[in-house]
């Protein structure tokens, strides 16, 4: 029923039925000693105390009173069915008692024993006070055990019912452990199957709210994020080699006609060519390399107190001149207390690929503000401009690699500006938000505040 060796399950079963079992054994233990070890201790007591009154009225067997105290007892009709009285001489006589055969004393001082007896002519168990009495003779006080040996009997019986019992509870407990244990993960081990055959849809059943249905809840935002990503891939498969077959049969083109017409201006032009569309490549390649940085987390163990006014004034600066050629209007607005724990350099290149993003679409003579702010537990670095913006229903989409609005693919790029500043933002634990701007766009980097400024 139960696999032992490699079943986590199993072992769990095992160990916990052990624990119960011992538990068991332990609680009968007690329940024992508290009831047949007091009525033990109990029988003692009475018959000690009894033997030390008796003994007090003389200490010679050939003592009369000794003897009649001892036929006294014997005859007052209390405890009758239960007590046991002898006395001896020195020459092991009885002179007075119920008992007709009884165990000899193996020392010379007093003993407490077990044994069979012989009591009005009944074979029966008992516990017996042997006392040597002074010039010979002997003292025996007792307790017939047969209602002792009854009760003994029936809690033995008693605690192996409950044992048993207890017993086949714990069994049947393990067995629907187990089993309930085997069908939750059964449910992931099916799940991981189907996915290994190449259904990356499946999720695993959520059911309730115990540990099992949370673990499940993190393999399935797992499950979410790995598809996530290999969708990623397969587009960014098809981007690359579409954006890759474009210049590299260009380069080819270009290369076969230097090769059929020969000459130093073609073999020159064609050289020229092929070093800005490699150069083209080049930059691609870096990009991609640059998001995979960012989505990878090395880059995390380099983060540092980082100013936002001081990422958004060195933007302006760097941009300003190109602003300026494209008569374009970039102002600068910045807000108090905006530090954020992160990479100054990839920050600062989301903030540049943003402006290159402003001035290539928003178009000559449009107005570009760069804005630092801080909110709630938040601070963020925004690009404005009045240009014609992103519309909402692909706001979605622009932050996936290569993709690109329609009107934009007469113009240079190759669609992964804005997967490198939400990749950026994510590393940050951040995001980057896409807002309409009423006319153009607002594209907001929010990152959570700096740990040494959030209590300030």
């Amino acid at each position: 029923m139960f696999k032992l060796h490699g079943s986590i399950a199993a072992k769990l079963v095992l160990g916990y039925g052990l624990l119960g079992m011992a538990s068991m054994v332990a609680v009968s233990a007690v329940f024992y000693v508290g009831t047949i070890g007091v009525l033990d201790q109990n029988i003692d007591g009475k018959i000690v105390t009894l033997s030390d009154r008796l003994l007090e009225q003389r200490r010679s067997p050939q003592s009369l009173e000794l003897v009649r105290e001892v036929n006294r007892q014997l005859s007052d009709g209390i405890d009758s069915d239960r007590e046991i009285f002898l006395v001896t001489g020195a020459d092991g006589r009885r002179l007075a008692g119920n008992l007709t055969a009884w165990p000899k004393a193996d020392g010379g001082g007093d003993e407490l024993l077990t044994g069979d007896v012989v009591r009005d002519g009944a074979a029966t168990r008992a516990r017996l006070y042997l006392r040597p009495l002074a010039g010979g003779g002997m003292l025996v006080v007792g307790r017939d055990l047969g209602e002792q040996e009854a009760i003994r009997g029936l809690v033995w019986r008693a605690l192996a019912t409950g044992a048993g019992v207890s017993l086949l509870l714990t069994v049947l407990g393990a067995a629907l452990f187990r089993q309930q244990i085997d069908m939750r993960l059964s449910a992931i081990r099916r799940t991981a199957e189907l996915i290994e055959a190449g259904d990356m849809s499946r999720r695993v059943p959520v059911v309730g709210d115990d540990e099992f249905s949370q673990l499940n809840r993190d393999i399935n935002r797992m499950l979410d994020r790995i598809e996530l990503l290999m969708d990623g891939v397969r587009h960014v498969s098809n981007a690359i080699a579409h954006d890759l077959r474009t210049p590299l049969s260009r380069i080819r083109g270009k290369l076969d006609e230097a090769v059929r017409h020969p000459s130093v201006e073609v073999l020159d032009n064609a050289a020229h060519d092929a070093i800005g569309h490699i150069d083209d490549l080049i930059r691609l390649f870096e990009r991609l390399l640059q998001i995979a940085e960012a989505e990878s987390g090395l880059r995390a163990q380099l983060f540092e107190s980082v100013d936002l006014n001081r990422i958004a004034e060195d933007m302006a600066d760097m941009y300003d001149a190109s602003a300026e050629e494209l008569d374009v209007r970039l102002t600068l607005v910045l807000s108090p207390d905006v530090a954020v724990h992160g990479d100054r350099n990839l920050l600062a290149s989301a903030v540049a690929s943003l402006l290159d993003n402003a001035l290539k679409y928003a178009g000559a003579g449009a107005a570009i503000e760069l804005r630092t702010a801080r909110g709630a537990g938040t601070v963020s670095i925004a690009v404005c401009d009045n240009g014609p913006g992103i519309p909402e229903h692909e706001r979605g989409k622009v932050t996936q690699r290569f993709y690109r609005l329609d009107k934009s693919r007469n113009l240079p790029g190759n669609g992964l500006g804005l997967s490198i500043v939400s990749a950026t933002a994510t590393l940050h634990d951040g995001e980057l938000a896409l807002e309409d701007g009423a006319p153009g766009l607002v594209a907001r980097i929010i990152l959570p505040v700096a740990a040494e400024t959030s209590g300030a």
